[in-house]
């Protein structure tokens, strides 16, 4: 991607009582206080090797580059993210970081990564930009929910086949997504794109849903407490479902999903591996038919719907190994979610909630909303008139309101 991305007054007796008076008035004049240095716009990136270079695109455009910090080369998605958002938070704190102007990346396997950590965390970044990497596979870990998206939008630079194809059937389905091809594409179209994103720390609209208790937080509320009892219709799933999950049984294995071949390289195995893989291997065949990269293999494994033999030809050094196998299929166990979707509305001076699955929450309502009334699933709170944190409780269809603490 080309251009890619400052005497002592000995006659003070002789001076007029009218001089004594003006320095007097002088003296006593507000002197204007320092302008508080411009916060910089940042880049929190979800693989610190990558920050080198991402420091000198950043650089030409004035931002900075925020990495998380200890944290280990096989950690989960989950603890990246984390680590990602603490690390943010951190910066804003100490480095001059707008927090208005954060905006998560990734490129190649962590692009990929950057759609798991806007699902995970969606009100910690301004917007997205994944520079290649495998939507596909990002929907393969079952925790996309196009709601997390609403107020974060993704940039995805794709340039394998079905890319844009992909791209355009899951904004059909609600992500909030806009593709665009690597072709042509500068430092400074991207930097402009995401110039023009920006995070509200109180939208008026905020929409989101989780899988997890861990991962709870949307905006201007904090879910505390689930309850998969709590039904509601009006607030379906936004849940992406992947392709089938299938993959060859052949033990704990990772790839780079924009690897471009030949074959699929083999990149990780799982602690305490006993597979017949080795690192490095090149998987270069699947019953007798090429494979051309990884890209080709997700592709080929979300179509397979049913579990079969097969026979793999592995690229090992100069040595060609041919292993026999299956394609198996995960089971997936049923997702359960809680959702909640909420609004301010300016005129009514309202806050609109509606949940599913949640039954305890805290809602930080900002000073400029005040006064307001509360509704959330047709309970009332009525004459809000402090700004800060209320925790809000749901019990035999009664709204309890307290104070957080």
């Amino acid at each position: 991607m080309k251009n890619w991305l400052r005497k002592s007054v000995r006659a003070w007796p002789t001076i007029s009582l009218l001089a004594c008076a003006a320095l007097s008035a002088q003296s006593e004049l507000p002197v204007p206080a320092a302008a508080a240095p411009a916060k910089s716009p940042a880049i929190a990136l979800l693989d610190p090797r990558d920050a080198p270079e991402w420091q000198a695109w950043a650089k030409e455009a004035g931002w900075r580059i925020v990495v998380p910090a200890n944290l280990s080369a096989n950690a989960s998605l989950d603890a990246r993210a984390q680590a990602l958002a603490a690390a943010a938070q951190e910066a804003v704190k100490s480095s001059g970081v707008d927090p208005a102007r954060i905006y998560i990346a990734g490129r190649g396997e962590a692009g990929t990564a950057v759609f798991y950590a806007i699902s995970r965390i969606p009100d910690a970044w301004a917007a997205g930009l994944a520079l290649g990497g495998s939507l596909a596979a990002a929907l393969n870990t079952d925790r996309i929910f196009a709601a997390n998206f609403t107020n974060t939008p993704v940039l995805w630079v794709g340039g394998a086949a079905g890319d844009q194809a992909l791209a355009a059937k899951l904004k059909a389905a609600g992500l909030n997504l806009e593709w665009r091809s690597p072709a042509g594409l500068t430092n400074a179209a991207v930097f402009e794109w995401l110039s023009h994103q920006t995070r509200d720390e109180f939208p008026l609209t905020i929409d989101c849903e989780t899988n997890s208790p861990n991962f709870a937080s949307c905006y201007w509320i904090h879910v505390t407490k689930f309850d998969p009892a709590e039904r509601n219709d009006v607030l379906p799933s936004t849940h992406l479902s992947p392709g089938s999950g299938a993959a060859l049984d052949l033990g704990g294995f990772g790839f780079k999903p924009d690897d471009p071949g030949p074959g699929v390289v083999v990149s990780y195995l799982a602690d305490k591996y006993r597979g017949p893989l080795k690192m490095g291997d090149r998987i270069i065949e699947l019953d007798g038919k090429p494979l051309e990269n990884a890209r080709q293999y997700v592709d080929l494994m979300a179509k397979t719907t049913s579990e079969k033999r097969v026979i793999v030809m592995i690229q090992r050094g100069k040595d060609r190994v041919r292993l026999e196998t299956s394609i198996v299929l995960p089971v997936r166990d049923p997702i359960v979610t809680a959702r909640v979707e909420a609004r301010y509305d300016a005129e009514t001076r309202g806050i609109e909630i509606v949940s599913r699955s949640i039954t305890e929450m805290r809602v930080t309502v900002p000073r400029q909303w005040l006064p307001a009334n509360l509704a959330w699933n047709g309970l009332t709170l009525e004459d809000i008139s402090q700004p800060g944190c209320i925790q809000l409780s749901v019990d035999k269809e009664i709204l309890h309101a307290a104070e957080c603490h």
